[in-house]
């Protein structure tokens, strides 16, 4: 009898000690990588669970550890932002029209939980904010005149060594000395302040607003071709390449993609070579390789695929509209996902957005 319960008191200590190991491997292994509206719900599974979310190191550890693309903001000209997500019980903001700023912005640019947004009253001023945490930094004003529409991007790369939260805004305007030509103004927030680039892009084509992304030091925008200017180097280089007009560029798997509609498809390229910002003017070489080519599922589509229109691409996800449907795309899974009705407004712009909980 004693030896039973000697036995039981054994299995007792062990199931507990079995479940405090398997809860700290859980706390510390797997809740970083959780999108933000996860892990606000997980407060209040236990105090260990709530102090450990709770703390600025672990904010900083999420933001790098939980990179996927888990949203999407959207936003009519002229109206209040919202927010759409494929998995909105794990993700989401608790103010997606973003009015915790202190007045109507317009959404220009996202990185890794960041938002950069510029007002529409006064100044035109920007903002950079994180709609998690409903922290948000007003930028000094500009040097040189952005125009009404900038063309603006925001880079946010969070980083084990930098504790500190450092991003840059870059944006390409239209020079004002020199006709068909592009200049560069760069925001640090590191150095509080802008400063406009010795480049110059002498070019005819314009850059297409807010067609802005960054990859790998790189910030590429539409145009006739596209623009590329290479942070670290300060230069930059109009590459005439094929790429749909039609189509967005988005970052998957550190590489630049360009996906468009083909017909009933869609196709996915990315960049062949990660240095092609450094290839000659008017070169001949094959930039793009494809890498997908995608037929949405006609059972969640409800019939024949027509009037395709990508409108996002991040991470390994395609958002595409329908007149009046989004629909998601998840090129690992190959799953399509109806997301419901919305505007069929084809100024209706879609930008992608990481639930981080990083602090500003």
């Amino acid at each position: 009898m004693d030896r039973g319960r000697r036995l039981d008191k054994f299995l007792g200590m062990l199931n507990n000690k079995m479940y405090m190991d398997l809860s700290q491997i859980i706390r510390e292994h797997a809740l970083p990588f959780l999108p933000a509206k996860s892990l606000f719900r997980f407060l209040c599974v236990c105090r260990d669970w709530k102090l450990q979310i709770s703390t600025p190191f672990f904010a900083h550890n999420q933001s790098i550890c939980c990179g996927s693309t888990f949203g999407f903001f959207s936003q009519v000209p002229g109206e209040l932002p919202s927010f759409i997500s494929d998995d909105p019980i794990a993700c989401g903001v608790p103010d997606p029209s973003l009015r915790f700023l202190p007045e109507p912005i317009d959404i220009l640019s996202s990185s890794n939980g960041l938002l950069c947004c510029q007002s529409k009253t006064g100044n035109k001023a920007y903002y950079i904010c994180n709609p998690v945490t409903q922290q948000w930094k007003k930028l000094p004003e500009p040097n040189a005149d952005h125009g009404l529409h900038p063309s603006v991007v925001l880079i946010f790369e969070p980083s084990l060594l930098n504790f500190e939260v450092d991003y840059k805004l870059v944006c390409a305007f239209p020079s004002a000395d020199f006709d068909d030509a592009t200049e560069f103004e760069i925001y640090s927030s590191k150095e509080g302040s802008w400063k406009v680039s010795g480049e110059i892009c002498f070019t005819s084509y314009s850059v297409e607003t807010k067609s802005g992304v960054h990859v790998n030091g790189v910030v590429y925008w539409k145009s006739r071709g596209l623009l590329a200017y290479d942070l670290t180097k300060d230069r930059s280089q109009m590459l005439r390449s094929y790429h749909s007009e039609n189509g967005v560029l988005g970052m998957m798997n550190g590489k630049l993609c360009s996906a468009h509609a083909i017909g009933h498809s869609i196709m996915v390229q990315v960049l062949a070579n990660t240095h092609s910002n450094t290839m000659q003017m008017g070169t001949r070489a094959r930039m793009w390789e494809e890498r997908d080519r995608v037929v949405l599922d006609k059972k969640v589509i409800g019939g024949l695929v027509s009037e395709l229109n990508v409108v996002a691409a991040a991470g390994n996800k395609l958002l595409v509209q329908q007149p009046g449907n989004l629909y998601v795309y998840d090129l690992l899974t190959k799953e399509t996902k109806a997301l419901g009705m919305t505007s069929t407004g084809r100024d209706t712009r879609y930008i992608p957005y990481v639930n981080s909980l990083v602090y500003l």
